[in-house]
């Protein structure tokens, strides 16, 4: 490999192709700024591909609705944890959104009217709780696939500049400015030094971190370990969904579609279990009230199969036309991997990790933030993030389906109208001079020089997905988790001795995982310690040994310093920009 770095200057690149990424390069790009988009796959194999259900916009389409409505059902989706103006926010851009989507070539399911289709969902509501809405916009059970391509196409015509296959390694800093970042062509392992006035986070999740899980392998928190090795917070990083239908043991998602088309939950003896624990919505509750159901179901001995150990998404008695053309992905995936088809007989499920409802702090702005020693939280100069990387906490302690689509969409047109209000605002800002090359030099350099060992960067993360599988699943108390943490420190050490089997520069996917690896670490010490501190049980963090929210004392956010392994707190905002507070009280469905 050449020594020498290419070198690049843009006013903005954006570092993650997926939703969220290419709908920031599209507006920026359009208003004449000079973008760079770097993807480590192809754009269109980036994880939004995967969102199945559909996007959440209150336009009134089946049942009537309200953007208020909206805002109510995913605060209190969030268990209040969610901030209250970026919630606000979020559910008012909604309806706009989706109709910049379908201008931008959507090909959204219709009603018979030639209406947007819409669908009910877990968690929805009309009238503040009153009745189920339906509100989530759908293309059949492949929204975020139609969103993707749509949005990569309409990059093509505006002329967006793509690093196809490179991964970012760190981020450029000058002080505490950050100027750009260190990517690698995956063809041949140059490093490139990508310069920039401005750099836009949108790497996506890390479910990766988990043994099972629904996420690409392409999930692996590197925008989360980029952010924490420059010395800033994680937030939130406690509070993990674990869908609660992931296919059994192999955990690929059935969308939440299965059940907003009718599909019902049963348990060995043919119940339908979830009137026990949302007696109102039933299926239709959030995804923590029905994943924590279905480990109660089968922990209590009504599991299915062989081994009791998973339960039945039954939609055998829906129109099997309806299920051909509403639900075709999941009837698919059925037959694929578990040869079965949906149609006859039913789907064999159990919760399995899904979503990181934490991840970079941001602002409304979507400009990171971090804490300072002379306010709550100050402006990271020249770096922002979006998408599930980010925690602009719109989510809180756990997301409704159909809001993921919408926050990557909402924030990622956010973040490039911040920028471009900078950049014509600031027409004299220059690229500043990195002070930290060497240091992300250093770093690479260990891996391209790392000698063979007997362990591997396959079996460390195996062991990795592991030890957090058993130490803050679904359910979590005390022993689990400080066992889980007491586990990582060797699994630290590991990383830091094991060597590498493949040296080439032609592909090294070897390299590629360890680096991968070392974002992963991180994720997994910022969640188990800031799970571990969280004596509380509020949305996806329910923990055994305290199973009661606490508002007194944990009404607050976690931040993470990977740096000074330190976790320090700030304030929910419980105060909306135009509409009244929604004041905290038990969340029943």
């Amino acid at each position: 490999m050449s020594e020498s770095l290419l070198e690049y200057d843009f006013d903005v690149i954006i570092i993650g192709a997926g939703g969220a990424g290419l709908r920031a390069a599209l507006l920026l790009t359009e208003q004449g700024h000079k973008v760079a988009v770097v993807s480590k796959v192809f754009p269109t194999r980036s994880h939004t591909v995967a969102a199945q259900g559909g996007i959440n916009a209150a336009l009134a389409n089946v049942t009537p609705d309200k953007w208020e409505w909206h805002m109510y059902d995913t605060i209190k989706g969030s268990d209040y944890l969610g901030d209250q103006d970026a919630i606000e926010f979020m559910c008012s851009e909604a309806a706009e959104i989706v109709r910049e989507l379908e201008h931008f070539g959507v090909p959204f399911s219709r009603l018979n009217n030639g209406k947007i289709y819409q669908r009910a969902f877990g968690g929805q509501s009309q009238n503040y709780g009153e009745s189920q809405a339906h509100r989530t916009c759908a293309a059949a059970d492949r929204t975020g696939h139609a969103i993707l391509h749509s949005l990569y196409q309409q990059n093509l015509r505006s002329g967006t500049h793509f690093f196809d296959e490179h991964y970012a390694i760190d981020l450029l800093k000058s002080g505490e400015q950050v100027c750009g970042a260190v990517v690698m062509n995956l063809h041949d392992s140059q490093l490139k030094r990508l310069n920039a006035k401005h750099t836009l986070l949108a790497t996506g999740g890390a479910g990766q971190v988990f043994r099972t899980n629904t996420n690409a392998a392409i999930n692996s928190g590197d925008g989360l370990g980029m952010v924490a090795r420059a010395g800033f917070t994680l937030q939130d990083m406690e509070f993990w969904q674990f869908h609660p239908t992931g296919v059994a043991g192999k955990g690929m998602l059935i969308s939440e579609a299965v059940r907003g088309e009718g599909g019902i939950l049963r348990n060995s003896n043919g119940e339908a279990f979830m009137e026990r624990y949302a007696p109102r919505v039933k299926d239709l509750a959030s995804r923590d009230v029905v994943a924590r159901a279905i480990s109660i179901e089968v922990t209590e001995g009504r599991g299915c199969g062989p081994n009791k150990d998973y339960v039945l998404l039954d939609i055998s008695h829906l129109d099997g036309d309806l299920v051909r053309q509403r639900l075709p992905g999941i009837r698919d995936i059925s037959m694929t991997f578990l040869g079965k088809d949906p149609i006859e007989e039913p789907i064999p499920v159990f919760p399995t990790c899904h979503y990181m409802m934490g991840g970079i702090p941001t602002n409304l702005q979507a400009q990171v933030v971090t804490p300072d020693h002379n306010s709550e939280q100050a402006v990271v100069d020249g770096l922002y993030a979006i998408g599930e990387c980010a925690c602009v906490s719109v989510h809180g302690a756990n997301r409704l389906g159909g809001n993921s689509l919408l926050d990557i969409v909402v924030f990622g047109r956010k973040a490039a109208q911040s920028i471009d209000a900078e950049l014509k605002a600031n027409t004299r800002r220059k690229i500043s001079e990195a002070d930290n090359l060497e240091v992300i030099l250093a770093r690479f350099h260990r891996w391209q020089l790392a000698q063979t060992t007997d362990d591997s960067i396959a079996r460390i993360k195996k062991d990795l997905q592991t030890v957090m599988e058993q130490g803050c699943g679904v359910f979590r108390d005390l022993d689990s988790m400080q066992t889980a943490l007491d586990k990582l420190l060797p699994i630290e050490e590991r990383l830091m001795e094991v060597g590498l089997n493949d040296h080439s520069d032609v592909f090294n996917l070897d390299r590629l995982a360890a680096l991968e690896l070392e974002n992963l670490l991180i994720v997994a010490f910022a969640t188990v310690q800031s799970a571990l501190a969280r004596q509380e049980s509020r949305g996806a963090h329910s923990r055994v040994d305290f199973p009661e929210r606490d508002d007194s004392d944990w009404l607050k956010h976690t931040l993470y310093s990977h740096r000074l392994r330190r976790l320090s707190y700030k304030k929910v905002n419980l105060t909306p920009q135009h509409h009244a507070p929604f004041e905290p009280k038990k969340r029943v469905y």
